[in-house]
Parts: structure tokens; sequence; C-alpha cells
């Protein structure tokens, strides 16, 4: 029995969600930094067969981003609590293979802080370097981890956490015939985008065919979603980015696709709703009125669950031949020579 964290009430949330899932889960667990080590949960259920495709769902790995582990850990509540009565969601398990990190930060998310308690950006600790000019400490830095957006020291091994999120994507993503990821941020804008790589170049990224056909279908299926689809290279450019350092890995493997996905919920509109947020850290990264809590956690599950049910159904929608390269062509015309 997994007795639920006293210290940090989305761990609590989290565990309560792993004791309910019971046997149906299999839960790995790896110490976070910082002297309280706190666990870093891996939670996986479905087919584990490497054959079938997967999905991700990741949240949590900036500290203030509550909002982003809460609603992987709603989608996770949900899943579990279907499991004893729903039968159309056993039969899609027996097709795909579900991955939940939801909480990468834990210590970081206790302090209040973007970074983990070794002041580290873990969105800017992977090994890469951005190959186009990135914005001045935005971008990554390595001066001082009392500066933000820190990458950590030069040679040094990656943070536990970001270690720990990578074993993961290379134990049950990576080689799959088509893993989609689902990356859970907020604080950027007033509108809610889903980024894709790269984010260390401007060059387009080797399967945006695939990445354009699954735009469409999103589109097609849920035709009022609110979400700004687009590489996160027309924002801006950082160094050391996980899911550019997975992507590359997964380049590298002679079978089997990575599309990784960042849900940046414009956490600026909750603000604009509410002025007073603006003098509270937290409340510039996460809904403060729990209305809007409730209203966010509710607003992103339709876009969770189409990934699985894209994941599954992948050979109804994969361009291949001819389509592939009109999709690749729409794809850069779409957002490599459009004005932003």
């Amino acid at each position: 029995m997994t007795a639920p964290s006293p210290v940090l009430p989305e761990l609590a949330d989290l565990e309560r969600a792993i004791e309910a899932g019971g046997a149906h889960l299999q839960v790995t667990r790896s110490p976070a930094a910082g002297p309280r080590a706190l666990p870093v949960y891996s939670i996986a259920l479905g087919n584990p067969s490497p054959d079938v495709p997967a999905v991700g769902f990741f949240g949590g790995v900036h500290g203030l981003e509550r909002i982003g582990a809460q609603v992987v850990i709603a989608w996770l509540h949900s899943l579990v609590a279907r499991l004893p009565w729903d039968t159309t969601l056993r039969f899609q398990l027996e097709q795909v293979r579900l991955v939940f990190m939801p909480l990468v930060n834990p210590g970081g998310m206790l302090r209040g802080t973007r970074a983990n308690p070794a002041g580290v950006d873990l969105m800017r600790n992977a090994p890469v370097e951005a190959v186009d000019q990135v914005p001045m400490l935005v971008g990554g830095q390595r001066l001082s981890a009392g500066l933000p957006w820190f990458r950590g020291r030069r040679g040094a091994p990656m943070e536990p956490e970001s270690a720990a999120l990578c074993e993961v994507a290379g134990r049950e993503l990576l080689g799959r015939p088509l893993a989609l990821v689902l990356d859970c941020h907020s604080g950027f804008g007033l509108r809610d985008r889903l980024w894709f790589p790269y984010a260390h170049t401007r060059r387009p990224i080797a399967h945006l065919a695939e990445l354009h056909a699954l735009a469409g279908i999103l589109g097609e299926s849920h035709p009022h979603h609110p979400y700004v689809i687009e590489p996160q290279s027309r924002q801006y450019l950082t160094h050391g980015d996980l899911w550019d350092h997975l992507y590359l890995r997964s380049l590298d493997r002679a079978a089997g696709i990575l599309l990784p996905l960042t849900l940046e919920m414009g956490s600026w509109l909750w603000v604009k709703k509410n002025p007073r947020q603006i003098f509270s850290r937290d409340g510039i990264f996460n809904p403060q009125l729990a209305h809007r809590q409730e209203r966010v956690l509710r607003r992103h599950l339709p876009l969770l669950d189409f990934l699985v049910r894209a994941a599954i159904g992948h050979g109804c929608w994969m361009p291949a031949g001819a389509a592939r390269d009109r999709h690749r062509r729409a794809g850069i015309e779409r957002w490599y020579r459009a004005a932003p």
C-alpha cells in the first residue's frame, strides 16, 4: 500500500490514484533531487508489448506550473475510476500502452520554484546545444543556479528527475511503431498552444508530415478545439530541451516514431480575468479560483482522450508515399513560411 504524501497535495493526489489503480498499474519510483528526496513516480497500464503504440503523459517538470501536473493526475484518476466498468476502455488498453509521469519535479513544486531543488531548470538540462541563436538567459544559461533557466554545470550528469524521465521514455516509448507524448506546462500567452520540436533549431522536424496529419485529424474531429499548433521554434529557441533530446535519440533507432507535444496553457488569460493573481508567483502560472481550475481540468481531457484514440488508430491516418510528401509540403507552408 502507498501511504499518501503529507507534504505536497499533488503528490498525495497521485498516490491516491496509484492506490485506486491497484494491480492494473505498473508503478516505479525514483528519488528526486534535494534533501527530502521525494519520489518521482512513473505509472504504466495497458499492453506492454513493444509492437503496440504508446502515449506518454507528463507534467510538473517546472515546479511552479502545478496545473500541468493536476491535468495529468485528473486524467489518470478518470481512467482508474473507469477500469471496473468501462469495457470500451479495457478493449482500448489491449491495443495501447499508456505511461504517466505527472509530477516530474516534486521538489521544485514543494519549494514553489520552476527549477528543481538543485536550482536546475529540467527543460534546459538535456545534452542538446542550440544551433541557432537563443534569447539571453531564457534560452538556458550556465552562469549560476541563482539565476533562472540554469542548465546545470557543463559536463555534469543530468539531474535525477531529467534522467528518470529519459529512462522511462527510453524503456516505454522509444522503438514502438508510434509513441505520442503530451507534456503539460503553463505560463505563455493568452492562448493554449501545442508545441512540437524543435526548440534548438528552426529546421523542420523529420516527421513533419506525421505531425501535420495529426493536426489535421484533431481539427476534423474537434473543429472548435482551442489550441494553436506550431513548432516551439516559432516562439523562441532554447538549449537543453528534453524532448529535442529524446526525439533525436528516437531518430537513431531503426524503427519507431516519437512525436512529442508540449501543451503550453495560456496562463495570462487567467491573470487577465483575475488581475490580482499577478501579485502571486503561483497565480502567474495557475488558476487561483476553484471554478477556473475545474474548468481547466475539464477543458483538456478531450485532448488526452484524442491522443489515445489517435495512437490506437495510427494506421488509418499516418501518411505514406505521395500522401506523406503532400503533408510535409503543407506543413512547411503552414509553419515555416507563413508569418507568425
